[in-house]
């Protein structure tokens, strides 16, 4: 069975969005980068062919990591009618860090789309991991090399 990648939709839009970026801007601009480099001669020592040939490698490695991720994407519902009642995936949480008393809010979604300077922690991370079928009131400890506690303090 394929393992499936659970991702917002806001997510699978934005993998969505770079995936056209790739084929629609970034593959024709490769395709005359090669044009011109080749129209410069002798490709042995030409480092703008190898430089050209170089991104496209990259271009096209990234569009099949895109396409391979898409084709397995389980779509995490975050809808504001789901309300959750302990910490999962999809669910936005208001925590307190006692350690330093100061409260932070989490989305919690799939490692692909993580991005924790906006807000957005993976599921597999130590936090999410630590807070995952907690509830409101509870107080978890994360275990990272200085291990750490965390009430959650609001859950939806």
């Amino acid at each position: 069975m394929t393992e499936r990648i659970p991702v917002t939709q806001e997510g699978l839009d934005e993998l969505n969005r770079e995936l056209r970026h790739l084929i629609e801007v970034e593959r024709p601009e490769v395709i005359e980068d090669l044009k011109a480099a080749r129209a410069q001669g002798d490709l042995s020592e030409n480092a703008d062919y190898d430089a050209a040939r170089d991104r496209q490698a990259r271009v096209e490695a990234r569009v099949r990591e895109l396409e391979a991720t898409i084709s397995k994407v389980e779509i995490i519902d975050t809808s504001s009618k789901k309300k959750h009642k302990t910490v999962s995936l999809g669910a936005t949480v208001t925590i307190l860090d006692m350690g330093i008393d100061e409260e932070e809010t989490f989305n919690i979604v799939g490692s692909v789309e993580a991005d924790p300077e906006n807000g957005k922690i993976s599921n597999v991370s130590p936090l999410a991991q630590a807070m995952l079928e907690a509830v409101e009131g509870d107080v978890v400890e994360v275990n990272v090399e200085e291990p750490y506690q965390v009430k959650i303090l609001k859950i939806k």
